[in-house]
């Protein structure tokens, strides 16, 4: 309690939806032994302020320079303009670790695996997320020199890390999450894909495959191409016979090649194809939403560090690719802030974003500054690249403020036009924080130096993260997602569910005469207002949820945005129920050429527990 008095708020109280209420009360605000809260929003805001404005002494300020800061760092999120990721307004003052992406080696040995599995409850244990990729490791009945036996494979030790999450699941502050990673041309692709279509396997993880650009053609091209893999340990290339046993098969079981020539075997219609792969991919999709697609030579062609070695996998929601052992800080703004009606005009306050996004730049850059990491080998990259993760929340609200449809040209190029100017901002700020501080100190081998000619402090800058309890507190659509409805039931950690109604068509419905608890209910049941009568045309247009957007607008958003972004884009596609695998192939394409890093797809109903539901 002592912790609260000694940083009251210096500014006024954030103004709190009752939702945002429940999901503070329930993981945010400290409490005591007792489980009852001891803090109110605005401490909690006070304590996060307070320690990133110590960052400021590091750099010259004195006690009254960082108070002036505190106050600007805690107006910023009281103001529900910014908010940073959870693991930062969670363990301020408390823990230190305000990370929320981690990215970690798994080599290929005992030691380098258990290694990664204790980094892991480390990292866990204090609110963040990790990202693995399993392409070192090698297949399963691979030999294993040093026992004389052969080794279980990727998938085992997988499970491993899985369980890790599970058994530390009780003491954390937020439901753990992983991503898990693997490179078309692994040996134990076909297990990797199949592994999680059991929906009650591996629960814990997020799932991509990691896509070459060379593989890619050979699917738009025919697809006839037999797929080979490569055995990480010795470089031995082999094809994938069409009769092995997905779930049980080993290294043993596949048709080893000579030379490094074209494969031409007697008879190739007994191996799998490219074709055939993706098939699996899209096929497995369309069950389960898993698994996603990566498009790793084009994540790599955007690695502002290549001298320090290639990407590897993404943080848990696929929207920050980062090196091993590297971390990176997430905030997002929230554009509803800057949506102003003047003279009966609605338009964006494109000053007040900028200086948003200058001071939201100086707020993460910050965070580096005052972050205790709980693995030893993450702050040197942290610290030598410094990237942060500036993206956006309430686009789609901002969208119905503005009166754009969602799925039209205007929507897209508003899109582009948005996170471009973010972007140049961003890059703007991180300039003038460079001639003050120093850029990255890893910045001379540095794209930024060899090929953009700028310095700036941080290596990273831009992404687009999900923000889906952020989002919840700053009481407005999450990320860059549509609206999922304008009226819907969401589950919270706790197991409590929170009725959500959009404030913005609430209040839209009440100008017109509309509203009622009736029509409430209604939209609540069905996700959407199209098939409503007694609501306008013109409204209906604007207010489409999720699943009344055809997918390809979903992807082109994607794109408008990934255009912008240093990093990715985390977004998943929508799709309805009866939507076919053929239309998943569809998507899958459109984003590799559309100039997406990664794809997402989901089709209503294809698991039992979803975050978001329509009941009542």
């Amino acid at each position: 309690m002592a912790e609260l008095h000694i940083h009251p708020p210096p500014g006024n109280a954030p103004v709190l939806s009752e939702n945002a209420l429940t999901v503070l009360r329930s993981r945010y605000l400290i409490k005591n032994q007792d489980g009852k809260c001891i803090e109110t929003p605005a401490q909690l805001f006070s304590r996060v302020a307070s320690l990133i404005a110590e960052a400021e002494g590091k750099y010259g300020a004195d006690d009254s320079g960082i108070r002036q800061w505190q106050r600007k760092y805690y107006d910023l999120m009281a103001s529900l303009k910014f908010l940073p990721n959870s693991p930062a307004l969670m363990n301020a003052q408390r823990r230190k670790m305000l990370s929320a992406c981690f990215v970690l080696p798994i080599e290929d040995s005992i030691e380098g695996i258990f290694e990664t599995v204790k980094q892991t409850a480390l990292i866990q244990q204090a609110g963040g997320g990790t990202g693995f990729s399993f392409d070192k490791l090698r297949p399963a009945g691979d030999r294993v020199a040093s026992s004389g036996g052969t080794t279980s494979g990727p998938i085992s030790f997988w499970r491993v890390l899985s369980e890790t999450t599970n058994a530390i699941q009780q003491g954390a502050f937020r439901r753990g999450a992983n991503m898990g990673m693997m490179g078309i041309e692994h040996p134990d692709i076909l297990k990797f894909l199949h592994a999680k279509q059991n929906l009650d396997a591996f629960t814990n993880f997020n799932i991509s495959v990691k896509i070459t650009d060379d593989w890619m053609k050979k699917v738009l091209k025919s697809g006839k191409t037999l797929h080979t893999v490569t055995n990480p340990r010795n470089q031995q290339r082999y094809l994938l016979p069409r009769r092995i046993d997905i779930t049980n098969y080993t290294i043993n079981d596949l048709h080893k090649l000579a030379g490094k020539g074209r494969p031409a075997p007697k008879r190739a219609g007994q191996y799998f194809t490219v074709s055939d792969i993706w098939k699996m991919i899209v096929k497995f999709a369309h069950a389960t939403g898993e698994p996603g697609v990566v498009f790793i030579d084009r994540i790599n062609r955007d690695n502002p560090t290549p001298s320090l070695g290639r990407i590897e996998a993404t943080n848990p929601c696929g929207e920050q690719p980062l090196l091993p052992y590297e971390a990176c800080t997430l905030g997002s703004i929230n554009l509803t802030k800057f949506v102003n009606v003047s003279n009966g005009k609605t338009e964006m306050d494109w000053p007040a974003l900028a200086e948003t996004v200058r001071l939201a730049v100086r707020f993460l850059d910050n965070i580096i500054d005052v972050c205790e990491y709980p693995v030893r080998d993450t702050i040197r990259l942290s610290q030598g690249n410094r990237k942060i993760g500036l993206g956006v929340m309430g686009f789609a609200d901002c969208l119905f403020q503005l009166g754009i449809p969602y799925d039209s040209k205007r929507g897209i190029d508003f899109g582009s036009e948005l996170m471009g100017f973010i972007n140049k901002y961003a890059r703007k700020a991180s300039g003038e924080l460079a001639d003050l501080r120093g850029p990255f100190p890893n910045w001379n081998n540095s794209i930024w130096r060899t090929k953009r000619k700028k310095k700036v402090r941080n290596a990273c800058l831009t992404c687009i993260a999900p923000t889906g309890t952020i989002s919840i507190i700053a009481d407005c659509s999450s990320g860059i997602e549509p609206a999922y409805s304008p009226v819907f039931v969401r589950q919270i950690l706790d197991g409590s569910k929170l009725l959500q109604i959009n404030p913005i068509f609430k209040q839209v419905a009440d100008s017109h005469g509309f509203y009622s608890k009736k029509l409430e209910i209604q939209i609540a049941k069905t996700g959407s207002i199209q098939k409503i009568p007694q609501i306008p045309p013109a409204i209906r247009r604007i207010f489409k949820s999720a699943y009344d957007i055809n997918p390809q607008w979903h992807i082109r958003m994607q794109s408008a945005f990934q255009q912008h972004c240093d990093a990715a884009v985390s977004k998943t596609i929508n799709f309805s129920e009866k939507a076919t695998v053929v239309s998943i192939d569809k998507a899958y394409k459109l984003a590799y050429q559309l100039g997406c890093k990664g794809v997402t797809i989901y089709r209503q109903h294809s698991r039992d527990r979803e975050p978001m539901s329509l009941s009542y």
